[in-house]
């Protein structure tokens, strides 16, 4: 994985506008790192893709919507390490192929479309009964796809093996890039893979504070404590910032993204780092981190999903 994409430097950057005599305020440009296997993908899937190989797997799969990072990261990743790709959609065939689907389709991914209602369900079962294992696919004809084992990945890259990967965005150090002097970092959370990561890599020092993306306060925390080396090593998430669930928005996120980008030149996304951002500037006004704070915004890359918005709705 490693050596079959090249990589640019990650930096951490000052948020001037974010920041107050007292309290310092930076953020991890990890969507500087690739422009396609953005961020935080990459990190979650270094390790499966490795695994994939190891187990001599033909072809790696997985799941997502129809604007999802992980699926376009995951067909360019799984072509540049030869391997073939499968993203399970959640969305019907009748519907209009989005441009992230068209771009996973240039890279060669399959895409096999199951549906809203019960996306969730059919994909645990997928899930539970074909790890590295052959199976048939309903919508193609192409043979090359029924030949060999099939490695999967969870939605977004969920999973031990990506909580691990995810560590490493703490453990990699570089001139530009040395996490280990802030007290506070600050992530948006989708499935929580991620987070766990950055918990687990975390010095004892340091405060690790999530931003759901979800309407989903109820389950999140038990999917990251599963992935947690330490079940008991404290961190917070702040349930307040979601805007009433996964993709939702208001003008107001879309006014706040486009100020960000012509006073920082940071673009962001309506799904995760737009909510994250607004979140740490709310809370900065509320006066909630401690004076001294060392403030570090994990800037996870990704922003396919602001192609769902009509053209001219964000300055980049």
């Amino acid at each position: 994985m490693t050596d079959s994409i090249t990589l640019d430097p990650i930096t951490i950057d000052s948020i001037t506008s974010f920041s107050r005599p007292s309290i310092e305020c930076s953020i991890l440009r990890l969507d500087k790192l690739h422009p396609i296997v953005s961020g935080n993908k990459w990190f979650k899937l270094r390790y499966y893709i490795e695994e994939a190989i190891a187990h001599k797997a033909s072809t790696i799969a997985s799941f997502g919507g129809p604007y999802s990072n992980h699926l376009v990261a995951l067909a360019y990743a799984a072509k540049q390490n030869n391997l073939k790709s499968i993203g399970y959609v959640r969305a019907s065939k009748e519907d209009t192929l989005t441009p992230s689907l068209q771009e996973a389709l240039a890279y060669g991914m399959h895409l096999e479309f199951i549906g809203r209602t019960n996306f969730q369900e059919i994909k645990n079962e997928i899930l539970k009964t074909n790890q590295h294992r052959s199976i048939n696919l309903s919508n193609t004809n192409n043979t090359d796809y029924k030949k060999g084992a099939i490695y999967f990945i969870d939605e977004g890259g969920y999973g031990l093996m990506g909580a691990k990967g995810a560590a490493t965005i703490l453990n990699t150090q570089t001139k530009d890039y040395n996490t280990k002097d802030y007290t506070t970092i600050i992530a948006a959370v989708g499935t929580g893979t991620m987070l766990a990561g950055l918990i687990n890599a975390a010095e004892a020092h340091q405060h690790i504070i999530g931003i759901p993306v979800l309407k989903n306060e109820n389950t999140i925390e038990d999917e990251i404590k599963s992935l947690l080396i330490n079940k008991n090593t404290p961190f917070s998430l702040l349930h307040s910032y979601h805007l009433g669930g996964y993709a939702k928005t208001n003008p107001a996120l879309f006014t706040f993204m486009n100020q960000l980008w012509t006073l920082e030149k940071i673009p962001t996304d309506i799904v995760y780092t737009g909510k994250l951002l607004l979140a740490v500037d709310s809370l900065l006004k509320e006066n909630y981190f401690k004076e001294e704070s060392k403030i570090l915004v994990i800037h996870s890359g990704g922003l396919q999903g602001n192609r769902s918005l009509p053209l001219g709705t964000l300055l980049y």
